[in-house]
């Protein structure tokens, strides 16, 4: 069974860059076919999809993230990291990370709340 867990500062000043980890343990990142993604959730709002590593190594972003937006591994760990730079309380949300097929969300994170303020 495949588990993720997130981690990383649950406080980012305005300006910073947010950086979070997910670990994987019971299956490896470099397997085919699988996406390594992160998804937030702001409060009030539905689920926002970040973007993904895949299994390659290969990244794809939100277009409306693309521009502050970096994802990448560490295969000797078997973990992936997400960098978000110059964060503003709007991106102040549920951060979690997953891994997913084509068209399908197969193992979540339990999530880490991340708050953006001074």
């Amino acid at each position: 069974q495949v588990q993720l867990q997130e981690s990383g500062p649950g406080l980012v000043k305005p300006s910073q860059t947010l950086s979070l980890t997910c670990t994987v343990s019971g299956g490896s990142i470099t397997t085919n076919y699988y996406y390594w993604s992160w998804i937030r959730q702001s409060p009030g709002k539905g689920l926002e999809w970040i973007g993904y590593i895949d299994y390659g190594g290969s990244t794809y972003y939100s277009p409306s993230l693309k521009s502050r937006t970096s994802i990448s591994r560490d295969r000797s760990k078997n973990r992936f990291t997400l960098q978000l730079s110059s964060v503003t309380p709007e991106d102040t949300a549920m951060y979690y990370c997953a891994r997913e097929a084509p068209w399908v969300t197969l193992d979540w994170g339990q999530g880490t709340q991340v708050t953006v303020s001074s």
